[in-house]
């Protein structure tokens, strides 16, 4: 028996349930969609832990993200029933299924906040941040929106501001009351008592802000910013409004309700800090998250030493028993495929599945599916609407199965999906990569069963070696196996050794002491 948890040898997959399958025909994915793709992630490709983005009632300003009711089901994503149907069906092959958690926010439409902002008086009042105006009227401090615009909403009925980090349709929990907390907790621990896996927490770091309100001193050099481009946001530095030290004894209380459960449950948070040691922070004494998410190769130069630094840089300052993670795309961000061309999604996949720690892939990723040009007038995503070029849109569009009507998203006759398929859908798309015996899909699926087989992918250490110019190439458990990625458009000579286990291109013309264009190799030794 491995003496590692699920977690740590796992791969998680991300689901954005809008947009993964389609069973009602309303253009719009739901949670038996989900359960009917089951025997692809299981089997087919191979993962070990479904994240679904979230599915709760919700007026849907930011997709799910402003949450009305933290124990239900929106019906445009089925019932409960669907759940537990999902729950079983992922449990019954073996795998993990792992929900968000928004604890910063509510939507609006909450019952909570409906009361908040009835009086000054209600006993519910202190559960949200509100505070008076300044003596013209303009709110308390300078925070911003990270989607544009104050941080703040002015409550006519009251005479108060509100404190909203993200749309005004999304006002922020006050996490310095008791009673949140235990509200909060025990809207938690309604799913985990269910049996779901683990949670991933939306903007971790954002929960607890300075008690003072202080204003945020504007940023004097450089931007230290791990995201995309939020605008006047960026001319800030985030010292108040995030990242407050108080986050951490809420994450061990966090921690400790999780650790109350058998058998074990997990937590991944999402932390965009460039700060390595802040960043690290959230490990706690491995008493906190059990993993920050590592976002630093999303937003990282696709060259070997950029990506050889920043792997580096999260290994140094990780502490002692604790376990990385890595990503490369997901719901926020332009897809990997545009970011970093086609050619190099091979490398880009077995980098992702070679290193230490735990990779999440993001839906559509195994297909290298493209970022899908939306114009700005059309766009759905409260970013994109508020700021221009930002908009996430893209990255969201419909999951591409096969050649038949939408792709085989949604049922024959059904309404056009919620986003508009990218134009190369018909060639792109599972059943064709399934036919294609060196297609990416194929690739992902070879790197997948073999790391499932590894004790030393799952497990062992990592310790970069000195590879030609153009080439990114390390160790995995003292040597055990050499990886060697290839970045460049020319075979190198790279003079390794081995047995060739997995190369990229899918072929028996693999050598260990020579890389193709944009080949990968795993190395045994």
């Amino acid at each position: 028996m491995s003496k590692h948890s699920w977690w740590q040898t796992g791969v998680i997959y991300q689901t954005y349930p809008r947009s993964f399958q389609d069973t009602s025909g309303n253009g719009i994915g739901d949670l038996p969609g989900i359960a009917s793709r089951l025997d692809y992630l299981a089997d087919t490709l191979g993962i070990d832990a479904i994240w679904i983005s979230p599915f709760y009632p919700s007026p849907m300003a930011d997709f799910g993200y402003d949450v009305a009711d933290y124990t239900g089901v929106d019906p445009l994503f089925g019932t409960m029933d669907d759940f537990e149907d999902l729950l079983n069906g992922v449990h019954a092959r073996g795998m993990k299924l792992i929900i968000d958690w928004v604890p910063n926010h509510s939507s609006d439409e909450h019952r909570w906040f409906v009361e908040s902002r009835s009086s000054r008086d209600n006993p519910k009042r202190d559960w949200y941040v509100w505070r008076d105006p300044k003596p013209d009227g303009s709110p308390p401090n300078n925070w911003l929106s990270a989607f544009g615009g104050p941080a703040w909403s002015f409550d006519e009925h009251t005479g108060q501001y509100y404190l909203c980090t993200f749309t005004k349709k999304q006002a922020d929990l006050n996490w310095r009351n008791p009673e949140v907390q235990e509200a909060m907790f025990d809207d938690l621990s309604f799913w985990l008592d269910r049996g779901v896996d683990g949670i991933r927490v939306d903007v971790a770091h954002f929960v607890m802000k300075d008690p003072l309100l202080r204003d945020n001193p504007p940023v004097t050099g450089t931007p230290a910013t791990l995201a995309r481009n939020h605008g006047d946001y960026d001319r800030y530095e985030h010292l108040y409004d995030k990242g407050h030290p108080d986050n951490h004894p809420l994450y061990r209380d966090v921690r400790a309700l999780l650790d109350s459960y058998r058998p074990e449950r997990f937590s991944i948070g999402e932390i965009h800090i460039a700060d390595w040691e802040e960043w690290a922070g959230y490990y706690g004494n491995l008493d906190e998250l059990h993993l920050p998410f590592n976002f630093s190769l999303v937003h990282c130069p696709w060259t070997p030493d950029d990506i050889g630094r920043r792997v580096a840089a999260a290994e140094e300052a990780i502490p002692e028993g604790g376990w990385p993670s890595y990503v490369l795309g997901n719901h926020d961000d332009p897809r990997i495929a545009t970011r970093f061309g086609e050619e190099h999604m091979p490398i880009a996949a077995m980098l992702l599945l070679t290193l230490r720690g735990v990779p999440t892939l993001y839906y559509g990723d195994e297909l290298a599916i493209p970022q899908r040009f939306i114009p700005a007038e059309q766009q759905l995503d409260p970013h994109g609407r508020s700021l221009s070029g930002s908009g996430r849109d893209g990255c969201r569009t419909p999951m591409q199965w096969d050649n038949s009507f939408h792709a085989g998203f949604s049922p024959k006759g059904a309404a056009s999906p919620w986003l508009p398929l990218t134009d190369d859908w018909p060639d792109r798309n599972v059943a064709k990569h399934l036919e294609n015996p060196r297609s990416l899909l194929n690739l992902y699926r070879a790197l997948l069963a073999y790391r499932k087989t590894s004790a030393v992918l799952q497990s062992g250490d990592y310790r970069r070696v000195d590879a030609p110019a153009g080439c990114l190439a390390y160790t995995r458990d003292g040597g055990a196996l050499t990886i060697a990625l290839n970045f460049t458009d020319t075979e190198l000579d790279v003079g390794f050794s081995g047995n060739v286990a997995v190369t990229t291109y899918l072929d028996g013309d693999a050598a260990p002491a020579r890389l193709r264009p944009h080949e990968g190799l795993i190395i045994e030794n």
